[in-house]
């Protein structure tokens, strides 16, 4: 199958290229650290420590839920109205009973297959999503390249009319105290010159102890895309880099996957909240974790120095968890090592 085209004019792409990699300086790559100097990384450099799957029992969850962090939810290519997505919205709600996250963020393909009706927003969006709607969730979108462009106007979906845009998440002021994070969303299909001028300035300006990045096509991936991501990675992540961005989170595959670090920054693929494409998730020395046997969600907590991840199949199944440490692992245990108490149990259905 052919890899869908950005909508990136071939004569100005070098433009562009050169216009990031300019603005962004050289860079060594290294998998385990900083991305400042060749060699190993410094010893208060970002690492990442994944839990081991075997220890994790069916709809348990891994997070430590602590009361003044960061909660929220990445769904990818979930548009589809189908039993499979509505599946994993009841165990998104379910998951919330033990983890209340205030927010999803929306990683494209919003509402398949473009021109957008009434009743597509209902059928694809405000009925699988009912129950965390009227439990006052915020969902916050990136556009896909099957979305109606028109979904910016879309009040639910929090872009206010614009492609691209920043947040900062609508936690209680406590929260926002104790953990300053930004969200920079950017529409990876109609990626412009005004577009990527706009992130640098933004990342720039921001005061924020962790900067994510999102958008629906992927920079690392090994799945059917991954000349669009080579593409994309050599003009935006010099950016990523000079500005000390943390993590990156992307749909447009229809599976999961996690990158090993890639110049200190954390990159996930998450495209299969309502979308599966099986035997996508290719291995590969740049892959830590990939999954492509069932559909998914992702819960997300960022607390002080660490970003706690866990990504659950439509059965409850945890396919992937693990800790992202800003600045290195921390010497003592505490608190957030142990699993928080499990959701209720119910039957599902499908593979996991």
């Amino acid at each position: 199958m052919a890899v869908v085209p950005l909508t990136v004019r071939p004569q100005i792409l070098a433009i562009l290229v050169a216009a990031a990699l300019a603005s962004a300086g050289g860079g060594c790559r290294d998998r385990s650290g900083s991305p400042v100097a060749p060699g190993a990384p410094s010893a208060d450099g970002p690492i990442v420590r994944s839990v081991p799957l075997d220890e994790v029992g069916p709809e348990t969850l891994t997070l430590p839920g602590k009361r003044t962090s960061v909660k929220f939810a990445a769904i990818g290519d979930s548009g589809r109205g189908t039993p499979e997505q509505f599946a994993v919205a009841a165990q998104m709600t379910r998951y919330r009973d033990a983890f209340p996250y205030a927010f999803v963020i929306m990683l494209g393909d919003n509402i398949y297959e473009g021109p957008a009706t009434p009743d597509d927003y209902r059928r694809k969006f405000e009925e699988p999503y009912r129950a965390l709607l009227d439990g006052g969730v915020r969902f916050y979108a990136a556009l896909g390249n099957h979305d109606d462009p028109r979904q910016v106007f879309y009040e639910p979906f929090n872009m206010h009319g614009e492609r691209y845009y920043s947040f900062a998440p609508p936690e209680d002021l406590p929260t926002r105290i104790a953990t300053r994070v930004e969200f920079f969303v950017l529409d990876s299909t109609n990626l412009d010159r005004g577009q990527l001028e706009w992130l640098g300035h933004r990342l720039a300006e921001s005061k924020a102890e962790w900067k994510i990045v999102y958008m629906h096509h992927p920079l690392y991936t090994s799945g059917r895309y991954r000349t669009t991501a080579k593409i994309l990675r050599y003009m935006l992540e010099p950016i990523l880099l000079k500005h000390h961005v943390n993590a990156f989170f992307s749909g447009h595959e229809h599976i999961y996957q996690r990158t090993e670090l890639e110049n200190g920054v954390q990159y996930f693929v998450s495209g299969g909240a309502g979308s599966l494409r099986t035997g996508d998730g290719t291995p590969a020395s740049y892959i830590a974790r990939t999954f492509d046997r069932d559909y998914h969600f992702m819960l997300v907590e960022i607390e002080d120095d660490a970003l706690h991840f866990q990504a659950i199949s439509r059965t409850g199944r945890t396919i992937d968890a693990g800790t992202l440490y800003r600045h290195g692992e921390p010497t003592t245990k505490t608190s957030q090592d142990r699993p928080a108490d499990s959701p209720p149990k119910t039957d599902t259905t499908g593979r996991g």
